[in-house]
């Protein structure tokens, strides 16, 4: 996958718009980060999955999923692109865009 395929699956859902973070291409929900283009330009910085969960994935997937030092503390996964298929990032995607969706936006996909 490359970043403008996330992009696509997620400007999708209602409330997504385009937007920067920390000078790279990100998605945002409500001005609230979905997903970023890490600087390294092949990995998307995921928010949202717990360490325990993270760990899970690093430990199980770990061409795929891993985590630097600077991400420890919080609740963030990093992705290689050039690895990944959508049936990878789409749960997770979907899973931070349900957090920070409305109400109204959840009801519109039939999930409030």
């Amino acid at each position: 996958m490359t970043f403008d395929d996330v992009r696509a699956l997620a400007l999708a859902w209602p409330e997504v718009e385009d937007g920067t973070s920390y000078g790279t291409s990100a998605l945002k929900v409500r001005k609230k980060m979905l997903a970023r283009l890490k600087e390294d330009g092949d990995s998307l910085v995921l928010p949202g999955v717990p360490p325990d969960e993270r760990d899970m994935l690093v430990q199980s997937r770990p061409r795929l999923f891993y985590f630097t030092d600077h991400y420890r503390d919080y609740p963030i996964v990093l992705l290689r692109l050039s690895q990944a298929r959508r049936a990878d990032v789409e749960p997770l995607l979907r899973r931070q865009w349900r957090a920070l969706a409305s109400k109204k936006a959840l009801a519109a996909e039939g999930l409030g």
